[in-house]
């Protein structure tokens, strides 16, 4: 089959591109980054240099594609930009596809949404993947398209370092005892691989996780892996959370949106869809898998 990958070689992309490339697809990974292209190659795709911002780039990209992958992303310093709108930027980057994707005839889509996308109520910034999902689900019905919902990834735990060194624990708006599912990339990546090779069928939803997990049991894991057998996860006052945000330099708007986040964590928000159609099988890496990773990136930072 042909491919077309976005997200260029980011942490989902690039395993989602060796996979399919050795499973023999022609896979054409579109990256904004011109000194991609060779790294690109090197894994034996195709690159399609151009922006997901341009919709006649997406749609000239698109044309011949038996299945196209999408996934919403910004400049990587925009959630500190002050003067971005985050949830327009990403919106717009939907109706980008939408217009692609009718204009170039692909008929099977696998678009990378979030869990919470359920809602546009109380889940804070993924709203942005609930207004995508509804974007897309205005094509006709003719193209079929699987929406995966991941859970929360693991690599946002790594923005604890600094917390951990400057004062020993984990800070949050939420926390406590409940679990709550979190998911590795390449578990993701692997299971957009498996789902690319699947028949296509209307509109289905998938939601994919790597392991359930508490807070506590988070700051556990990851205490013993760097030796800090006695990390605690310390639950401060939303307003508190948000003016830390804030004095680190992160948009207003991004800022109450990642606190709405953790609270709709705490509500059940969240995960309410999710545990009514939690995945069959969980994926292969675990968070003690991680906390090797998390270790190694502890000791450098």
């Amino acid at each position: 089959m042909k491919v077309v990958v976005t997200g260029s070689l980011g942490n989902i992309s690039k395993p989602l591109t060796e996979e399919l490339v050795q499973k023999g697809h022609s896979v054409m990974v579109i990256s904004s980054k011109a000194e991609r292209q060779k790294d690109i190659e090197s894994i034996g795709a195709k690159a399609a240099i151009g922006t997901i911002e341009d919709a006649d780039f997406l749609s000239e990209t698109f044309k011949g594609a038996d299945v196209v992958y999408v996934m919403e992303t910004l400049a990587s310093d925009s959630f500190f930009d002050q003067n971005v709108d985050v949830v327009a930027g990403i919106t717009k980057i939907g109706n980008n596809y939408k217009q692609a994707i009718q204009q170039s005839g692909v008929k099977r889509v696998v678009h990378l949404s979030s869990i919470g996308a359920h809602t546009d109520k109380g889940t804070g910034l993924i709203a942005m993947h609930y207004n995508v999902e509804n974007i897309l689900k205005q094509l006709p019905n003719d193209v079929s398209i699987k929406f995966m919902r991941p859970v929360g990834f693991y690599t946002t735990m790594f923005p604890f370092i600094q917390t951990i060194k400057t004062k020993n624990v984990i800070v949050s708006n939420y926390g406590g005892d409940e679990k709550e599912p979190w998911v590795s990339p390449l578990d993701i990546a692997a299971t957009i691989a498996e789902e690319i090779e699947k028949p296509f069928d209307g509109r289905e939803i998938h939601y994919i996780a790597s392991d359930e997990v508490s807070p506590n049991e988070v700051a556990k894991i990851l205490g013993e892996a760097i030796g800090k057998p006695d990390l605690k996860w310390l639950v401060i006052p939303d307003e508190q959370f948000l003016n830390g945000l804030l004095a680190a330099g992160m948009n207003p708007q991004t800022a109450k949106g990642f606190v709405e986040i953790n609270v709709s964590k705490f509500s059940g928000v969240m995960y309410e869809d999710y545990y009514r159609n939690r995945p069959k099988l969980m994926g292969k890496v675990k968070l003690t898998d991680f906390a090797k990773e998390f270790a190694t990136a502890f000791s450098k930072g």
